[in-house]
């Protein structure tokens, strides 16, 4: 009788650990930057993620990004002005511009190109594999340095190629060559650098992740939050901190 609690026990804490969802916190960082007469002070940040099942949902600062595969609809929210905008997967940036931002949507666009390295670092608890990237729009170019993990809790080839993707594409608008480009990274991004001169100023950023665990995630962590007001657009502002 006793073994045969103890099976029960193991098999419910299987069960537990399988229903739970995965939590990632990171820390984010954008150097001071002066372009055009505005000066953008130094900020330090954190976001949270949670994967679930055929879900996600990213909340950082004023702005968040939910996406349900089986709804196959993903959610941008401005937790500021309290509005949400609702858009069919894949994301498509480009038709959620205010109209007085949708002239430039063709500048907007980016591309990447992806070249793997066999450099190692430890970062954290996680064994990462560096990776060169290029990223360009019409006025400027960036350079990113990619760590990512594959001894991550989780199967993070598939949350690339069916979450992070989606991401990618609608906020960076990435055409398919570049998506492809970027699938080239395997495993978790656990920590980044990007660099790039914009008209003349110098831009630096980073982000690195500080906790991945096992979790149950917070009640409507994957809603909108009730009261909020559905939008046909993004704000101008929404676009500026894209």
């Amino acid at each position: 009788m006793k073994k045969l609690f103890t099976c029960l026990a193991m098999m419910l804490a299987v069960t537990l650990a399988l229903s739970a969802d995965v939590y990632v916190k990171m820390k984010t960082h954008s150097d001071a930057m002066s372009i055009m007469g505005q000066t953008t002070p130094a900020q330090d940040g954190t976001t949270e993620q949670w994967i679930g099942d055929d879900k996600f949902a990213s909340l950082g600062g004023d702005k968040s990004f939910i996406i349900d595969l089986k709804k196959n609809l993903g959610y941008i929210i401005d937790a500021k002005a309290k509005t949400y905008v609702e858009t069919p997967l894949p994301l498509d940036m480009s038709k959620l511009l205010p109209p007085e931002a949708a002239a430039f949507a063709g500048m907007m666009k980016m591309s990447a190109t992806v070249a793997p390295t066999t450099e190692t670092k430890k970062i954290g608890s996680w064994t990462c594999t560096g990776y060169d990237v290029n990223l360009s729009m019409t006025m400027f170019a960036m350079k990113m340095k990619v760590w990512a993990a594959t001894d991550v809790p989780f199967d993070a080839n598939a949350f690339n190629a069916k979450i992070w993707a989606n991401l990618v594409k609608g906020q960076m608008m990435m055409d398919d060559a570049s998506i492809k480009e970027m699938a080239k990274i395997k495993g978790f991004q656990i920590a980044t650098e990007t660099t790039g001169d914009v008209m003349g100023a110098k831009m630096r950023s980073t982000t690195e992740v500080v906790e991945i665990a096992k979790k149950d995630a917070p009640v409507n962590v994957y809603s909108v939050p009730a009261g909020f007001t559905k939008t046909a657009t993004l704000s101008m502002d929404a676009i500026q901190k894209r």
